[in-house]
């Protein structure tokens, strides 16, 4: 992978992580979302707002920090455990939420995949200039 292509697969992560928290949970956000985080069990209704406020902010940090390049594995693991946890979330709590989980299920492998590539060229800058040889 080259610099440019390293840079494009991380620039694609950070917007994603972009979308998910300012325009998804922040402004305007979205109804699906909101309804996803409602039915979380024992989850107060006034905390649904601050929650994902708080969600928001903190994917958008994500996507600054993979921007970054700092700490790549480490910024792939919380990513991971992050995508993981939060869907699985919607998928137990608001699966009536969630018009196609299949389709879900499956762009987020794609993401993951994308998240892994990011860490490992950016772990390893010599594995760009192998890809690249």
């Amino acid at each position: 992978m080259t610099v440019r292509q390293d840079r494009l697969a991380a620039g694609a992560v950070a917007l994603m992580w972009g979308y998910e928290g300012l325009w998804c949970k922040i402004w305007p956000g979205r109804a699906d979302q909101r309804a996803i985080v409602e039915s979380v069990p024992l989850l107060p209704g006034w905390a649904v707002t601050p929650v994902l406020l708080a969600v928001g902010a903190a994917e958008l940090a994500l996507g600054l920090w993979v921007l970054t390049g700092r700490r790549a594995r480490l910024c792939a693991v919380v990513q991971t455990v992050l995508v993981v946890g939060f869907n699985t979330g919607g998928l137990l709590f608001g699966a009536d939420e969630i018009p196609e989980p299949g389709r879900l299920i499956v762009q987020d492998l794609a993401f993951l995949a994308l998240i892994r590539t990011v860490a490992t060229t950016r772990h390893h800058p010599g594995a760009r200039a192998a890809v690249t040889a």
